[in-house]
């Protein structure tokens, strides 16, 4: 048995702003309208599901979720230069500013098959969970807002996300962030299925495709000749003898190899991609300033192997291709606090409290508080063509983020805001 996470009290002033939103007759409805209503949520899922968004190409999937906004009562519904979708949903009063996200992207190429599947609670289909469920229950919230005519003190900027997946590298959270068209004071986003994980920092990452060059020829009359291939093998023999900290955890991994065209050639050309990974920016940067120096190196080698000069030398080319910043914030951080709060008013243990790499990242990074939460629901097979969602107790998710959220803008006449506002 794992040992028991040990955070600091919840503050006084939290538990008792939740006790005044949890005995609120609105709220008390919205919560039960969320389980009620969980065939609806399922409905807009499987629909959005249905909506091809492979990355780069989100634009249907867009336009469909700012109709959705709109559907609901959203008046001010836009989609943003960088093909975010924006709608708010705006306070009573000088209050903060919530963003409540999920993004649009999924990992699979266009002319993937998403037609959904469902047998029982189970639903089979590339994306249904990763992350149309957190669009589904974004577009929850809003409803049982709406029907519930809950007013609140600070504004609520339902997002939808382009870019959060692979390569997309954060593309529409760094746009949403730093392009100073909406002040932003918090954020929760909606991913992954697991209600009873909050994640307290983002896990930081640079990506690099890295290329070796030089002229080959035949394996037998130009023997003798450096090669790509064996370069790029110089290289990853090196890498995989770096050490690095457990603490903050740093990894990295050569994740693909490809080189050389036939076997009795001698490599021209030979490509990897490589994956460096922490929690902490810093230590983050040192494992880059290691590694990528490792790359001339093996060339060098290779080169002096052969005494080769000029044009008949390897050489190195190397493309960055991700930089996905780490952030972290105090146990104290006034959204993790809703959040613990929210699920002890609704009886969800907190099970796993740890980093992961998400659209949280971005505001993270700049200060901003900013956690994810979980859909409800399980999930498997992620990012695979065989990926299913199970719906049993998932409408936990919807209420999850509605209770969160209402803790954080405050409930007119009921509390206030537990989110400050930024300079």
């Amino acid at each position: 048995m794992s040992d028991p996470i040990k955070l600091p009290p919840i503050p006084n002033s939290v538990v008792e702003a939740y006790n005044q939103i949890k005995t609120f007759e609105p709220v008390i409805k919205a919560v039960a309208a969320a389980k009620d209503e969980e065939e609806r949520t399922l409905k807009d899922q499987v629909e959005i599901t249905e909506i091809e968004a492979a990355p780069f190409h989100e634009e249907d999937r867009a336009k469909d979720f700012a109709q959705r906004l709109k559907d609901l009562g959203l008046t001010n519904v836009r989609i943003d230069q960088e093909g975010n979708v924006i709608g708010v949903r705006p306070g009573t009063g000088n209050g903060p500013r919530l963003a409540l996200g999920a993004h649009l992207d999924t990992v699979f190429p266009m002319g993937t098959n998403v037609k959904v599947r469902r047998e029982g609670n189970k639903f089979y289909a590339p994306g249904i969970s990763d992350d149309a469920r957190g669009l589904a229950v974004i577009l929850e919230v809003l409803r049982t807002l709406q029907e519930q005519k809950i007013e609140t003190v600070g504004d609520i900027l339902f997002t939808a996300t382009v870019g959060e997946e692979g390569n997309g590298d954060l593309r529409g959270s760094k746009y949403l962030f730093k392009s100073k068209e909406e002040h932003i004071d918090g954020f929760i986003s909606v991913d992954s299925a697991n209600v009873e994980r909050l994640l307290h920092g983002s896990t930081g990452s640079r990506r690099f495709r890295v290329t070796f060059e030089g002229p080959g020829g035949h394996s037998w009359s130009a023997f003798g000749t450096a090669s790509a291939t064996h370069a790029l093998g110089r290289a990853i023999a090196k890498i995989a003898d770096l050490e690095v900290p457990a603490d903050p955890k740093t990894t990295f991994t050569v994740g693909t190899i490809v080189g050389g065209t036939t076997v009795n050639s001698i490599a021209a050309s030979a490509t990897t991609e490589i994956d460096t990974r922490s929690v902490c920016n810093t230590e983050l940067n040192k494992l880059v300033d290691r590694l990528l120096p490792l790359l001339q190196q093996a060339a060098d080698e290779e080169n002096a192997r052969w005494k080769a000069e000029g044009d008949a030398q390897i050489k190195v080319k190397i493309e960055p291709i991700g930089e996905r910043p780490a952030g972290d914030q105090p146990d104290s951080s006034p959204v993790l606090m809703a959040a613990r709060c929210a699920m002890d008013v609704l009886g969800i243990p907190l099970k796993k409290y740890t980093c992961a790499s998400t659209d949280q990242n971005v505001p993270l990074s700049l200060g901003i508080p900013a956690t994810t939460l979980g859909g409800g629901g399980t999930e498997g097979f992620n990012h695979n063509v065989k990926e299913w969602y199970d719906s049993t107790d998932s409408y936990r998710g919807p209420q999850l983020a509605l209770m969160t959220v209402l803790g954080l803008v405050g409930v007119k006449g009921r509390s206030e805001p537990l989110l400050p506002k930024r300079a």
